[in-house]
């Protein structure tokens, strides 16, 4: 019953996974463009989370929206003022502009937050619960059902819908969609918004079940990456079942070998299925 209770937090802490590693399959997928900084824009929805618990004392509702809403404006900001400025130079340009912005994110939150581990206070969903003889937090319940959903939804939205539509034009044919009436540099602002608020969001919920300081963005940064390219690059949905896969893998080899070696078994698995299947799980070869 144990490690029934350990598979069943790794697939809840694999939904958040997802959740923010979609926003980055998004950017990648539709732009070619590699976001270095997409981690610190989850440890910036943490502290947005913190920063409306504090102040205004909101809950989970309020500081999860405020969170999306905060970073999707930040998102359509670094689009305007830098990435439309690079995204057609070298490559090489486009990965010193957003790993710059990740320093310049992570340590602005050092020169605010300080280097020190902090958490929520008590919300609304603390405690836990028990299901079938499994004890789980509500926080992290909740965080996984939610972030599933929005996953789910941003997949949806992507691929049923006018807007997922022009977004996917825009990636496919710059040109062409410019003679279709679509205008790529708001498509491409929109996509940086949606990544970012996705982030965010991510970012909040996590907040609620686990402590962090500045540096936590390197990590997400580097399991979105592992998220994305297991994955497929540029498919959502591809991102959902990796997320969970990774998740899955982590809590039991955590239970297993100790919490040292998690990594070790991710990304080694990682290595072997690339070198299987480099185009992902559900990428086109």
């Amino acid at each position: 019953m144990v490690f029934v209770q350990v598979i069943v937090g790794g697939l809840l802490l694999g939904a958040i996974y997802a959740l923010f590693s979609s926003g980055l399959t998004l950017i990648w997928g539709m732009m070619n463009f590699i976001n270095f900084a997409h981690g610190e824009f989850v440890m910036l929805g943490m502290y947005v989370a913190l920063l409306v618990v504090t102040w205004v004392g909101g809950g989970p509702a309020i500081f999860s929206i405020a969170a999306a809403l905060a970073l999707f404006v930040l998102g359509v900001g670094i689009y305007v003022s830098l990435i439309r400025h690079v995204i057609r130079a070298p490559m090489l340009a486009q990965i010193l502009s957003t790993f710059g912005l990740a320093l310049l994110l992570r340590y602005s939150a050092f020169w605010v937050f300080s280097a020190n581990f902090v958490s929520l206070p008590q919300t609304s969903l603390g405690g836990t619960i028990k299901l079938g003889g499994i004890f789980l937090p509500v926080a992290q319940l909740v965080a996984g059902a939610v972030a599933i959903t929005l996953t789910l939804g941003l997949h949806f939205t992507l691929t049923y819908t006018t807007v997922g539509s022009k977004l996917l034009a825009v990636a496919e044919d710059r040109a062409a969609a410019m003679l279709m009436g679509i205008r790529p540099d708001r498509m491409q602002a929109l996509a940086w918004g949606l990544s970012a608020g996705a982030a965010g969001i991510a970012g909040a919920l996590m907040a609620t079940a686990y402590p962090w300081s500045p540096s936590v963005g390197e990590t997400f940064g580097l399991i979105a990456f592992v998220v994305v390219a297991l994955g497929g690059f540029g498919s959502v949905l591809g991102s959902l079942y990796a997320g969970l896969i990774i998740g899955l893998i982590q809590a039991a080899s955590a239970f297993w070998l100790g919490a040292i070696y998690k990594d070790i078994v991710v990304y080694g698995l990682f290595v072997a299925l690339l070198w299987l299947r480099p185009q992902g799980l559900m990428g086109k070869a």
